[in-house]
């Protein structure tokens, strides 16, 4: 499948003005304020190398936190001290995102400096709730503060973001209106890696489906069934007890109330139509785990006892889940198989892993929780592909079109002639 992206290959970098736009929202500790996971600042380096090598000048406008996870929202300057570690050079930080001091330093970058300018979210226009209740275009998005006082400034819009591709907003979406714009090579790679799974997956697929976000695993479900991209989904955690009590088995009156504190009861009648309509696709625990006396206990989901929650599969189902992902060509996983922080009930998220791991299938992966308990028990070199982004790749996975995806692929377009006049002067 054509990707309809312009990439930084062959562009001539040399004296120009840059505006990078990655994801590098990172976790970061509620007591501290320091970041706790650096990967995605990790993998920003590549596109950043790639600039500076080729002499560009480089201002980076990112996000870190949002309303909705207000512990989160904190400045910039250590990611900026971190990416100095990680490029073994200095990266400069300044809490002004597009005010007269962003500007001033922007006018005056010299090929080869790195500005990291101040976090997106401190502006109204970017944050989630804006976005939600505002509903603009990404040609009405043009007319916002961030991209009326940036876009003049420079030559090149570059984004490595498909961690936030879900995200219509200015800086995600209204640049490539105005410059030039170009996919960094995690942008493309992410991409590419996700439409190889979901249209052209080698057969047998199959999609192991955990975690607790629920939502997230039925979007999802839904597509891959419908156009038979997976073979076999494997359930477990809060999506294999759904599929449990919508096949008829009595799970018990604590989990049902787990389920309905959680408005997630809606989906058990979901559940039993894909049950109907795609007989032998979905496989559910044979038996799960719980904790008596201090002590994991493992039993058959007939004789489930009635009084308790169920936090992990047992060894049974993730023997039959092994030797399923074995047999596998392509393997898309999302999700722990349980509650894996607790000792008790690791073996399920462990053995799961690890049956990915050993895997010769194509593998992908994606998702902050995902990649935690991944990278908690297996290397994460043995997966074949590791995804930056969660929402974005869900909503992908589930047919959904997402904002920065078009604006790219209508920049490829528009700027067609842009680029051809670029290349033919620097030949």
């Amino acid at each position: 499948m054509e990707i309809k992206m312009r990439s930084l290959q062959g562009i001539p970098l040399a004296g120009k003005k840059v505006l990078l736009r990655p994801d590098i929202n990172s976790p970061i500790d509620p007591k501290t304020k320091k970041i706790t996971n650096d990967d995605r600042i990790v993998k920003t380096v590549p596109v950043i190398r790639k600039l500076i090598t080729g002499g560009a000048a480089i201002a980076i406008i990112a996000h870190q936190g949002d309303t909705l996870d207000y512990q989160n929202l904190v400045a910039l300057e250590e990611h900026a001290v971190r990416l100095s570690e990680l490029l073994n050079t200095s990266v400069e930080y300044l809490d002004d995102v597009c005010g007269p001091t962003a500007i001033e330093r922007v006018k005056t970058l010299q090929p080869g400096e790195i500005v990291i300018l101040g976090n997106l979210r401190y502006l109204t226009e970017e944050v989630s709730t804006f976005e939600k209740d505002v509903k603009l275009t990404a040609e009405e998005y043009t007319t916002t503060w961030v991209v009326r006082k940036l876009a003049p400034l420079f030559d090149l819009y570059v984004n490595e973001a498909f961690s936030a591709a879900h995200r219509n907003s200015p800086s995600m979406v209204a640049f490539q209106e105005l410059l030039p714009a170009a996919a960094g090579p995690l942008l493309f790679s992410e991409y590419e890696a996700l439409t190889n799974v979901l249209h052209g997956a080698e057969k047998p697929a199959v999609f192991v489906l955990g975690g607790a976000k629920i939502s997230d695993a039925f979007g999802m479900m839904k597509t891959v069934l419908q156009n038979g991209t997976a073979d076999k989904i494997l359930t477990s955690g809060v999506t294999g007890l759904v599929m449990l009590l919508a096949s008829g088995i009595d799970v018990g009156e604590k989990t049902v109330q787990f389920l309905k504190d959680r408005d997630l009861l809606g989906f058990v009648e979901e559940s039993k139509g894909y049950l109907r309509d795609y007989p032998g696709k979905i496989a559910m625990p044979v038996d799960i785990a719980y904790e008596k006396d201090g002590a994991r206990v493992e039993i058959g989901i007939q004789e489930m006892p009635k009084e308790t929650l169920y936090p992990d599969i047992g060894r049974q189902t993730i023997n039959d889940y092994a030797k399923i992902i074995a047999d596998a060509k392509t393997i898309f996983a999302n999700g722990p198989a349980g509650v894996y922080e607790n000792p008790l009930f690791e073996e399920g998220t462990r053995g799961v892993w690890q049956a990915i791991a050993d895997s010769d299938g194509y593998s992908v992966i994606g998702g902050g929780d995902t990649i935690s308990s991944a990278h908690r028990f297996i290397e994460l070199s043995k997966i074949s592909y590791v995804c930056t982004g969660g929402g974005a790749m869900i909503r992908f996975l589930s047919g959904k079109k997402l904002p920065l995806i078009q604006a790219m692929e209508k920049a490829y377009e528009s700027n067609s002639g842009i680029f051809s006049d670029i290349l033919k002067n620097a030949n």
